[in-house]
């Protein structure tokens, strides 16, 4: 249970797949001008990422290995995850359209999110049981939304903060990434 634990707090907070490991930053800075939408897109990814790491998980230990054909493995995990993402925004715009909209062309940016792509292939890499790959899928997912969430309380409250005009926009909010980062580093010791 302990090495679940720590799998969890790793992926979560000492390797945080946006600020240590870089991948998914497009989504991560196009989403977080709003918590609401913010919210939102981490939700999808916790939903993709989970349900593509369970379905491509399966195909290659069930049919990819089986069949000796493991290296078609990124071209298999891609059709998955892009089967997922348009199943996700049909969902999502007929459920929530006003969210739908708010995504415009951020929802099907899911697909070339390196981080559901990046999930999929660790999983196989780091030889995980099942039971891993979903603590380690729903951790790293967790985490994406944990830190987006965050950046965008900052993201809006720095609309109304006194920022001079070289600053305003994009080039303040990879400032804030990077001192996100910098604090997030100083997790590195827990695990």
């Amino acid at each position: 249970m302990l090495s679940y634990l720590s799998l969890a707090i790793g992926a979560i907070l000492v390797s945080n797949i946006v600020l240590v490991q870089f991948l998914g930053i497009c989504p991560f800075l196009g989403v977080s001008k709003k918590k609401s939408r913010a919210f939102g897109m981490g939700v999808a990814v916790i939903a993709v990422v989970f349900l593509s790491s369970v379905i491509t998980y399966g195909l290659y230990k069930l049919v990819l290995v089986p069949l000796e054909i493991e290296y078609t493995q990124t071209l298999i995990f891609i059709l998955v995850i892009a089967s997922l993402v348009q199943f996700t925004e049909l969902l999502i715009k007929k459920y929530f359209p006003s969210l739908y909209k708010d995504f415009g062309i951020y929802l099907p940016l899911i697909t070339t999110n390196c981080v559901v792509l990046g999930v999929t292939l660790n999983n196989i890499i780091y030889d995980y049981n099942f039971l891993e790959m979903c603590v380690y899928s729903l951790s790293v997912s967790i985490g994406y939304l944990l830190v987006i969430f965050i950046f965008s309380s900052i993201r809006e409250r720095l609309e109304s903060a006194p920022i001079p005009k070289a600053f305003k926009g994009v080039p303040i909010a990879l400032i804030v990434a990077a001192f996100m980062a910098l604090a997030f580093s100083g997790f590195s010791g827990i695990v």
